[in-house]
């Protein structure tokens, strides 16, 4: 297995990549900008040949081909495209702009020659010769041009790849913490409570029959715990749940253990009885209450009020809101109050308003959102009534 890269160059990895996406792509337009510029000067070039051919065709002057073939060995000789001309023996009689300095008759330009006819075939001319031709340079540019605009495309995959793996590993590692701190903040409500019970208890309170009940919850709610987290990765469960009774039964857990003298929190429950009744997980369903009336006693800590569950049903849905009288939720969070690690509380994580909606969307296909009330904040879980 290959070693891990340093964690802070990981991080760094798709930002790295992404600059060397920016610095080809910037090569490759400084070097498509130069070979625009080249083709035009090259074209300019063959016209000029082409119009001293005309005109030479056309000057009844003796010397005017003479001169008009010297003008374009010296315009080709500014197009750099290596030329040999050989008579009709085949030995070299004229050479331009080969990579060495040499004579026609030195050994080195026959062998030239065949490299050059490996490039392109001559050219036969009748009573004259061949003419044996290279390669122009801007072929190697070509060629360059080509070679970094692959390398381009290279990183630029490179560089989605990375940043999504980058992204799936940083939201990996997030979640891990985020459901670490669930975890502790889900066991530590009734482990916290049971050792306050404990504590009365060994001051020989006289209302050890209550505290017994207590206890007990807390030690039901810790089977529940252990439930809920067993549930993740698996496949939901559908029973029938009766959703006032779910409210009814977190309330009565919660309800004792709220502040009871400074900043009071006080719970109101709104519910025609047992139902409505719905398909679901019990456990998860449970799970994204609790969720909601945790957020609402967080946002009542520390200045008390009230929280409200309110039960109401239409034909098809059952709607179950959740209310409090604190500060509300401040507009710049609000479009993003159910995404993973988003949070209003001072250490949060941000894990517990997005699991809710996870349960209620992805496992119930129903809806979590956030409502607009006159004041306070108000979530509302709908959900799909059961069959019958």
């Amino acid at each position: 297995m290959p070693p891990r890269l340093p964690r802070r160059f990981r991080q760094l990895g798709p930002e790295v990549v992404l600059g060397l996406v920016v610095l080809l792509s910037a090569v490759s337009l400084w070097q498509a900008w130069n070979l625009s510029r080249h083709l035009q000067s090259e074209a300019q070039q063959a016209s000029r040949i082409y119009g001293r051919v005309i005109a030479a065709l056309n000057d009844t002057a003796a010397t005017a081909q003479t001169e008009a073939l010297l003008d374009i060995v010296t315009e080709i000789r500014q197009t750099e495209l290596p030329v040999v001309i050989t008579d009709t023996a085949g030995r070299p009689t004229q050479t331009v702009n080969l990579p060495f300095d040499a004579p026609p008759e030195d050994p080195r330009v026959v062998a030239y020659i065949r490299r050059l006819d490996q490039s392109n075939p001559p050219i036969v001319v009748a009573s004259l010769g061949e003419v044996h031709y290279g390669r122009l340079p801007i072929g190697q540019r070509l060629r360059l041009l080509g070679i970094l605009q692959l390398a381009l495309l290279v990183s630029a995959v490179a560089a989605g790849i990375w940043a999504y793996r980058t992204a799936v590993d940083r939201d990996r590692d997030r979640l891990w913490v985020a459901m670490a701190r669930e975890s502790a903040h889900q066991l530590g409500t009734p482990l916290m409570s049971a050792a306050a019970w404990v504590d009365r208890l060994l001051e020989r309170d006289g209302y050890t029959g209550e505290i017994a009940g207590h206890l007990l919850a807390d030690l039901d709610r810790l089977h529940r715990v252990a439930q809920r987290f067993e549930r993740i990765g698996r496949p939901a469960h559908r029973d029938r749940v009766a959703l006032g009774t779910l409210v009814e039964r977190t309330v009565t857990y919660f309800e004792p253990r709220l502040p009871k003298h400074a900043h009071q929190v006080r719970f109101a429950v709104r519910a025609p009885g047992a139902g409505p009744f719905v398909t679901g997980d019990p456990v998860l369903l449970e799970w994204a209450l609790e969720a909601l009336v945790r957020n609402a006693i967080d946002a009542l800590r520390g200045r008390g009020g009230t929280i409200t569950l309110r039960l109401e049903c239409s034909a098809t849905r059952a709607y179950l809101a959740v209310h409090d009288d604190g500060p509300g939720v401040a507009p710049e969070v609000r479009t993003r109050l159910f995404e993973p690690g988003v949070t209003t509380k001072q250490g949060g994580w941000g894990i517990g308003l997005a699991l809710a909606r996870r349960i209620a969307e992805d496992m119930h296909d129903g809806r979590l959102t956030l409502a607009a009330p006159a004041a306070g904040t108000e979530f509302v879980l709908e959900l799909p009534l059961a069959a019958g």
